[in-house]
């Protein structure tokens, strides 16, 4: 043949060497996918592949359709409830032993001493012309209304106000702890606007840690603290109280003594007793709850009121700081009933400025607290950190009481009120045995169960559920398990390496030969 021939048939009927080899490669692709179709594990798709009629194919990819869809319902709708992140509270009882005894603080229901108060009130109000007199043995209630404003002006002033409350040793005739003597050297002490003068037993100290805490086992005891008052009625200031006796309050060791809000009242003539079980609360924290344990700036300067305390966040106090700071702001002066708030940190700072408290006569206060506490935007900016606390400790109470004194202590008490320093009653000497009787206040707080309840809140969907929640969906309604994600897995890498060996052949048949070849 000659190469006229052979050209001329090259030209007629051109061949293509890559051809047969394109062709074998969409016949390797086809046969992984459908080998993969026959074989995986995952409902439907079987059915598709074998199916050898139309109808038969088309019914079997509805059905997938539909059961695929109601899959992703089912799974999309588990997802959501997971981070909706539900919560629910389990109660669990322990045995806890020893456990660290409570504080207790106490105060005089009256905070102060009219010895002690009413010279340097008739001074004040003298000096307004307020009143004109130098009488110290009546007190009317004209003078009584301006007893408040006495205070604000002692306090704007930084004049201290303690002299004219009672001291612990003026009231406190005997404290015992477990069998152990205890002094006015174990309390520490704050000012209440209400009570005056409190004082806490076995608070946390910063100088002294867990250390310094007294716990209900020392001494061989089981946790008992007994004290004994003398409130001094007859110097209670007319018209500034509405009854005789003290408050008692039996708080967590690092929580700040709500005394305002949660005080007992214990009435004179009586031995009281309270016996307490201990509850602990816990929360999840975010993004389950907003929970917060930390102390922001204007907590921590409002602490430094209450003499190296260690205590911690109080969602009541973060409130009290941020009303203040947003009042000092509105007014130029803080809440006059928040005493220990004269120190506050306005937003987005990290100073400490001390404020006045505003006259009671400034009704400006009373619209602050009323805006903020009414108003989303600004108390976000002011009270961002205010939210539940993480953990907090309650004390649940039992009460009960006796008449007291009995006799034989009657002559103790006596020589202990003779020698208080405080002026005694004009006819004591005829009526001191019903002076002590309305007077004299004896206190009991006792450990009552080892039980100690918990409170946490726990996760309602865990992300294990909701892996076992999808698993259970997609197995249900098409079948799909993780070695069905393999199977899909395996198929991906073989189309994968397919197309990889595919290129590269024909990257080297384009190299060898750029030409076309025809071989006879």
């Amino acid at each position: 043949m000659t190469n006229e021939t052979i050209h001329h048939i090259a030209a007629t009927c051109p061949i293509n060497p890559q051809q047969p080899k394109s062709d074998q490669k969409r016949r390797r692709v086809g046969s992984i996918v459908q080998d993969f179709s026959l074989n995986t594990s995952t409902h439907g798709i079987p059915g598709i592949a074998r199916s050898e009629t139309i109808p038969n194919r088309i019914f079997w990819i509805v059905s997938s359709l539909i059961f695929s869809g109601i899959m992703i319902y089912f799974v999309t709708q588990s997802i959501r409830a997971y981070f909706e992140y539900p919560t629910q509270t389990s109660v669990t009882v322990i045995l806890e032993w020893p456990q660290v005894f409570p504080a207790v603080t106490v105060c005089n229901y009256s905070p102060l001493r009219y010895d002690r108060f009413i010279g340097p009130f008739l001074n004040y109000t003298n000096a307004l012309n307020l009143t004109n007199t130098t009488d110290t043995s009546n007190f009317t209630i004209q003078q009584a209304l301006h007893i408040q404003d006495f205070l604000i002006y002692k306090l704007n002033r930084n004049e201290s106000l303690t002299d004219m409350f009672y001291s612990l040793d003026s009231m406190m005739m005997s404290c015992v702890y477990n069998g152990m003597s205890c002094t006015s050297a174990n309390f520490t002490w704050f000012l209440s606007p209400n009570f005056g003068l409190c004082y806490t037993f076995n608070a946390l100290m910063k100088t002294t840690g867990q250390t310094g805490l007294k716990y209900n086992a020392e001494n061989g005891y089981s946790g008992l603290l007994e004290m004994r008052f003398y409130i001094h009625q007859h110097q209670y200031v007319p018209y500034l109280s509405n009854g005789v006796g003290m408050v008692a309050l039996v708080h967590d060791n690092a929580q700040l003594p709500l005394i305002e809000l949660a005080a007992m009242q214990l009435a004179p003539g009586k031995h009281h007793k309270l016996g307490y079980a201990k509850k602990i609360n816990t929360f999840l924290p975010a993004p389950y709850t907003t929970c917060n344990d930390k102390l922001n700036l204007g907590m921590q300067a409002m602490f430094n009121e209450y003499h190296d305390t260690d205590y911690g966040y109080s969602l009541y106090l973060c409130y009290a700081a941020c009303i203040q700071a947003y009042t000092y702001t509105k007014c130029g002066c803080g809440q006059p009933y928040r005493w220990n708030s004269r120190s506050i940190v306005l937003p987005n700072t990290n100073k400490t400025i001390n404020i006045p408290l505003c006259d009671f006569k400034n009704r400006c206060y009373v619209d602050a607290a009323t805006e903020i506490m009414n108003t989303k935007s600004i108390w976000t900016a002011f009270c961002p950190d205010c939210t539940q606390e993480c953990t907090y400790n309650d004390f649940i109470i039992k009460s009960s009481s006796l008449l007291a004194p009995p006799k034989f202590l009657l002559n103790g008490i006596k020589q202990f009120v003779e020698s208080s320093k405080v002026p005694l009653p004009t006819n004591w000497s005829t009526t001191w045995t019903s002076e002590i009787e309305s007077s004299f206040v004896s206190l009991e707080v006792v450990y009552e169960t080892t039980r100690t309840d918990i409170s946490s809140q726990q996760a309602t969907i865990t992300p294990v559920d909701v892996i076992s929640n999808v698993g259970g969906h997609t197995g249900l309604w098409i079948g799909i398990s993780f070695l069905s994600l393999m199977e899909i897995a395996e198929m991906l890498f073989r189309l994968i390496r397919s197309q990889f060996h595919r290129f590269r052949r024909a990257k080297e048949v384009t190299v060898e030969s750029p030409e076309t070849n025809i071989y006879l």
